[in-house]
């Protein structure tokens, strides 16, 4: 076990043990082991992926030598899926590898329920058809799916889920769960105990400044008429109360006071994006809804009755200047207020179990804790059908993307990577494939690019001539510098909707290498 956890060091303190467990216990399918496959599961294998299972059935040619980091000269003319699966098992001895040398395409037509033994797809450099019929195949075994693809210096990627539910969703920034505009009575029984006008000055520095603030909350409240500041002028107004309560200059508890006083302002209550969750038709559960939804019933219940129209308290607090006996009973009142709506959340959970025929005791007490101390944070991510995307794109959003400097060669390479798989099935080869006929590729794929602009609902509209020529100058061409960056995001997701830690992207992630940017396109 030291081993295990010296192995993972770095990602344990990410998505801690129970993150790692989940990528453990993944199974995951690669359809095609080119450079953008064989990179994403590379990132995978690295993490401590279950198991991998590669799908390709061609063999290593001197092209793969030179963008392939995973194959070498003794591999030419051996199984590409072999050799590949070879090496990331020396990467990890710990996953477990195979291969089947069989050609993704066909494996879509000929054996669609092959696919619902995994975890999770990968599917890279498939064209256009294949990607929609892998799409619903994924979808009615409820397997989640990632498409993943590199051309030249363009690429994209793109998640296929029905629904992903996010307990901690872990954003970068998100304010402290410590309710100083709204104590409970325990807080402020505590509070009341203290005296922060005290002579003592060691004792006036050491205060926390939870409780200076939530005093001084109190103390201007009772001077406007129960309310708390909310204009500009009278939050100034209010920090220069704080300071005026500083006896010394050296007080570092009056500093943090002074700059967490904006959390004084925080409205009560729950944010929107949370209210967006408990309003969602699947929190009206029923005895095939998911252990998520069955929770987010409970939390509704708690936020209209015993919460208060608040969520349940998270527990924690920040670190801050104080005595350290203060800070220690501080966080004891925090702990205790948590455990106790925990406690209620809990209840209501083997409540609604019990309703709807399911075992009470189903979804476990370090699950239900977990739920309520990320109560705040919850997410939820759902994603059309490629097909319906490809149909019946979002017109608004589309017609944006078209006429914005900004989004236009983005939204230009994405209409570009589907006319090239038309292009394909039209003349047998992608545009630019061989020498000799550039200029007559470029004529098809300007034409092919209009017909699919046409069938998207943007009739007149147009790509730059520059795109078009850049596009066929690829030659349908996987640069490994390229296919690393597209496959170290298609792994990033991976691990997000594994670990069900992070919040999945939406949309379409496109990579603009011409400008080195990435962009989401939401249609």
């Amino acid at each position: 076990m030291a081993e295990h956890k010296t192995k993972y060091d770095r990602q344990l303190r990410i998505w801690g043990e129970q993150g790692q467990a989940a990528l453990e216990k993944a199974s995951i399918c690669l359809l095609n082991c080119g450079p953008t496959g064989s990179e994403t599961l590379k990132n995978l294998v690295l993490g401590g992926i279950g198991s991998i299972t590669i799908v390709d059935g061609s063999k290593v040619d001197e092209g793969d030598l030179g963008n392939n980091f995973m194959v070498d000269e003794s591999c030419l003319g051996q199984s590409k899926a072999k050799c590949v699966c070879s090496f990331l098992q020396e990467l990890n001895d710990a996953v477990k590898a195979k291969f089947i040398e069989e050609n993704p395409e066909e494996l879509i037509k000929t054996n669609p329920s092959f696919f619902s033994q995994f975890t999770l797809v990968v599917a890279t450099q498939l064209v256009e058809d294949s990607m929609l019929k892998l799409d619903i195949i994924c979808r009615e075994a409820n397997v989640m799916l990632i498409f993943a693809r590199s051309y030249g210096l363009t690429g994209f990627v793109r998640i296929s889920v029905k629904e992903h539910t996010v307990i901690e969703s872990k954003p970068d920034h998100f304010l402290d769960d410590l309710r100083l505009n709204n104590p409970w009575p325990e807080l402020t029984r505590f509070t009341e105990t203290i005296d922060i006008n005290a002579s003592d000055p060691v004792v006036h520095k050491h205060t926390p400044y939870v409780i200076i603030l939530i005093k001084m909350a109190d103390e201007w409240a009772k001077s406007h008429g129960g309310c708390l500041p909310a204009t500009r002028d009278e939050k100034r107004e209010f920090k220069e109360l704080i300071k005026s309560r500083r006896v010394a200059m050296d007080e570092d508890n009056y500093k943090e006071a002074i700059d967490a006083s904006f959390k004084v302002f925080a409205p009560r209550g729950i944010s929107s994006s949370l209210l967006h969750v408990i309003n969602d038709p699947s929190a009206e559960v029923t005895s095939s809804s998911s252990d998520f939804w069955i929770m987010v019933a409970a939390l509704k219940e708690f936020i209209n009755n015993e919460g208060g129209g608040e969520a349940p308290l998270e527990g924690s607090i920040p670190d801050m200047t104080s005595s350290t006996e203060l800070y220690v009973n501080l966080q004891k009142i925090y702990q205790a207020k948590a455990e106790s709506d925990m406690l209620l959340i809990e209840q209501r959970v083997r409540d609604i179990l019990k309703k709807i025929g399911r075992d009470t005791n189903s979804i476990s007490k370090t699950k239900i804790k977990s739920f309520c101390k990320n109560a705040r944070k919850l997410a939820v991510s759902r994603y059309r059908l490629l097909e319906d995307e490809f149909n019946s794109p979002v017109q608004p959003e589309l017609q944006k993307y078209l006429t914005d400097d900004d989004y236009s060669i983005a939204v230009g390479f994405y209409v570009l990577l589907r006319a090239v798989d038309r292009f394909a099935t039209n003349f047998n080869s992608f545009p630019g494939q061989f020498e000799g006929v550039m200029d007559e590729d470029i004529s098809r794929l300007k034409a092919t690019a209009v017909s699919v602009l046409n069938d998207l609902g943007c009739n007149g509209s147009t790509l730059t001539e520059d795109l078009i020529n850049e596009m066929c100058r690829y030659g349908a061409a996987e640069l490994h510098a390229v296919s690393a960056f597209v496959g170290g995001i298609a792994s990033q997701e991976t691990i997000k909707l594994i670990t069900k830690q992070f919040i999945p992207m939406p949309g379409t992630f496109i990579f603009n290498g011409i400008d080195h940017k990435s962009q989401l396109l939401m249609l």
